[in-house]
């Protein structure tokens, strides 16, 4: 996703450029707001998809599944390649297409396989067995003995 994150930045920043030098207006619009707002929304998108990988990134330095921000930072990235892949199978080829299928199924396997450490089943997590985290098991009471006749 890094690389990803550089080549969309640096992407849009060349086509910013490209507009600047073109000097042409669309429909009316300032060449110079387009290439500015080229340019500005590179950044941005670049700057989410390496957020992005650095979640990913914390996922595998911690072995934790993600949480909270980071579990819906991924959700969109997995939603934006889906939409992408759809889009860029028309106007840019298959190749492009297989390219955004390849890291939108790695996002989805990070969210959806991950167990956790090794050796640590969901039933003893729960009941608090071996490796679980729930409280310790309360020592067996015995009734006092009844008293005897002398």
């Amino acid at each position: 996703m890094f690389v990803e994150a550089l080549g969309v930045a640096a992407l849009n920043w060349f086509l910013g450029v490209v507009v600047d030098r073109q000097n042409m207006s669309l429909a009316g619009l300032d060449p110079d707001m387009m290439s500015t707002s080229s340019k500005i929304g590179g950044i941005v998108f670049g700057l989410y998809l390496a957020l992005c990988g650095l979640v990913a990134l914390l996922v595998a330095v911690r072995d934790r599944a993600p949480a909270g921000l980071g579990r819906i930072l991924l959700i969109s990235a997995a939603v934006a390649h889906g939409l992408l892949g759809a889009v860029v199978w028309g106007l840019v080829g298959p190749l492009a297409f297989l390219s955004m299928v390849v890291v939108l199924g790695l996002v989805v396997l990070l969210l959806m396989t991950y167990d956790g450490p090794a050796g640590r089943s969901a039933d003893a997590a729960f009941e608090g067995g071996a490796g679980g985290d729930g409280p310790p098991a309360a020592p067996a009471v015995t009734p006092p003995a009844a008293p005897t006749a002398p």
